[in-house]
């Protein structure tokens, strides 16, 4: 079967989260379609694990079998235009093969990985013997991988300290798995913070000042999944870099109030301001 997405254009750009549910509404699935419809895109999804999960806790995963992750990836595919799919929380090996093999039969042309692999409460969210397969299954099919330091240091590893030490991981990480890598430097600390992309040998810094925000669950979602929106409205890897880091600054800078969370903002562009 080929993917409609190579034979139309379709006036609303057709995007694909493939990832976990967040009980909390605030990183996964739900972040991603929140994300989606905020930058004009149609978003549609393939759950691959549900979790009992707040701001502050993972308490529960419960994994698919990776047989309905792949069904609901061919039903998405066979009814829509899919134009770019990002990858969030795939947990286990056999998902991740799954997912990695179902994105070349359906011939989707832009993929985008974000690696989840724990959250920021310090639960696991990729078990230990899927790490392997995101290396060699995964990465290989995919156009670019978002990554923060975490993550960044488990794909080149060694650790990261530095500026100048995540320029040289994003630079490793992009050749060794031939892939354009957005290495994310949140986590390095000082009074901005640093992004790192490095896409077919050309290197490309973004900087914008830190937000002392309240909580920062599910940034990482919003981020790779408006660079999956900003790739399927057409927009060039470095802008559509810059333009998801702005997109990701706004929400965190504009935080919801909702009870005693301040999640992201995500539906700030529709001018839409939470309550203090």
């Amino acid at each position: 079967m080929t993917n409609p997405a190579l034979q139309q254009e379709d006036h609303m750009p057709v995007v694909l989260t493939i990832a976990g549910s967040d009980s909390g509404g605030g990183a996964g699935i739900q972040a991603d379609l929140k994300t989606f419809a905020a930058l004009d895109t149609f978003g549609t999804s393939a759950i691959t694990c549900v979790t009992a999960q707040n701001p502050d806790s993972v308490t529960g995963i419960q994994a698919l079998d990776p047989d309905m992750v792949l069904k609901q990836i061919k039903a998405v595919c066979d009814g829509f235009p899919v134009s770019v799919a990002k990858t969030g929380m795939l947990y286990s090996a056999d998902i991740v093969r799954v997912v990695a093999a179902e994105d070349i039969r359906e011939g989707i042309p832009i993929l985008v990985v974000d690696p989840v692999m724990v959250a920021a409460s310090g639960a696991r969210l990729l078990q230990a013997d899927a790490v392997d397969a995101v290396k060699n299954d995964l990465l290989p099919q995919a156009r670019v991988v978002t990554a923060n330091l975490h993550e960044e240091e488990i794909l080149c590893g060694h650790s990261i300290s530095s500026i100048d030490e995540l320029r040289e991981a994003a630079r490793e990480i992009g050749d060794h798995f031939d892939v354009a890598c957005v290495a994310k430097g949140g986590h390095l600390g000082g009074e901005e913070v640093f992004d790192v992309l490095y896409d077919e040998g050309e290197e490309y810094v973004f900087a914008a000042p830190r937000i002392e925000a309240a909580q920062t669950h599910g940034a990482g979602c919003a981020f790779s999944a408006a660079l999956t929106a900003y790739l399927a409205r057409k927009e060039l890897m470095s802008d559509a870099v810059q333009l998801a880091k702005n997109y990701v600054h706004q929400a965190l800078s504009q935080a919801a109030s909702v009870g005693r969370h301040h999640p992201l903002n995500f539906a700030w562009e529709s001018g839409v301001v939470a309550a203090e």
